[in-house]
């Protein structure tokens, strides 16, 4: 895309919300699966909010930042940026879903097959990178491996890469790719290893998480993973994007929309950030 075309942003009013940050302004991003230049046009909004945000200012990123959409690579270079890149003071990187396909993969071991087959399947879009990776790294028949991607990605993003957490928590809220069970106990449900594939539900869950209304035992839960028209499939609410049920939710639906998602969330109020030009007919999702 030409750099001199900018894409626009779209900043919703402040809504109320018990966020409870210590003082923090956090800065959430939700999927964005490739979609480079709406990244971009985020971080630039982004970066103009911060100068208005009194205290300390972090970034976190919910996870799924690859797959599907044209330009990864691109995607995981903004993504790796330091604090100073960004304009804040922290950065946090979460691992999505998306994530632990390609890393498991790459490592080997018993869910290597699995989930490769998963990864480079048309519905969840890793072809895409891959062939990203081999050409540049100039190895048009590499195999997905740990070569591959330092060749391709380089030390800064791979050491990105090994660092990625599974939640972030601040004051009374979690951030978390998929979500929370509600039955099971938090900490040891967070703690589950990505190595464990989707027994690491934290970026998987969606049923049993959207849909669930009680609560979750005074936590906030801020999440991506599940893009608008499944999410109201399983929430049955109309805007996905409302805090709701103790949930705020920040998947656009990136490649299948052409929106990425973000909210600045504050003590006692967020708003919401949506970056792109949505497609006249989205694309309907079967899988997160």
């Amino acid at each position: 895309m030409d750099a001199a075309v900018a894409l626009p942003v779209e900043i919703s009013e402040w809504k109320p919300a018990p966020f409870a940050l210590g003082g923090e302004t956090v800065f959430a991003i939700g999927d964005v699966h490739g979609c480079a230049a709406e990244l971009r046009a985020l971080l630039d909004a982004i970066a103009r909010l911060t100068g208005e945000a009194g205290g300390k200012r972090r970034l976190i990123y919910l996870g799924d930042m690859i797959n599907r959409g044209p330009d990864s690579v691109g995607v995981l270079e903004q993504w790796a940026a330091s604090e100073e890149a960004h304009g804040v003071d922290h950065v946090d990187r979460l691992m999505g879903n998306h994530e632990i396909m390609m890393l498991l993969t790459v490592i080997g071991g018993p869910h290597a097959h699995k989930a490769e087959t998963m990864w480079l399947s048309k519905r969840m879009g890793g072809t895409a990178l891959l062939e990203q990776m081999r050409t540049r790294a100039g190895q048009p028949d590499a195999r997905p491996d740990q070569a591959l991607i330092e060749a391709a990605l380089g030390d800064a993003v791979v050491h990105r890469l090994w660092g990625m957490r599974s939640h972030v928590r601040l004051g009374n809220t979690l951030f978390v790719h998929g979500g929370l069970d509600p039955h099971a106990d938090p900490d040891e449900f967070l703690t589950r290893p990505w190595t464990i594939f989707t027994e690491a539900r934290w970026a998987w869950i969606n049923h049993g998480f959207l849909d669930w209304k009680a609560g979750f035992k005074g936590t906030l839960v801020v999440h991506g993973h599940t893009p608008p028209d499944k999410h109201r499939d399983i929430s049955g609410m109309e805007d996905p994007h409302l805090f709701e049920g103790d949930r705020l939710g920040l998947d656009g639906g990136s490649a299948r929309t052409g929106i990425v998602t973000a909210a600045e969330i504050q003590g006692g109020r967020y708003r919401i950030l949506k970056a792109g030009t949505p497609f006249a007919n989205p694309i309907s999702s079967s899988a997160e």
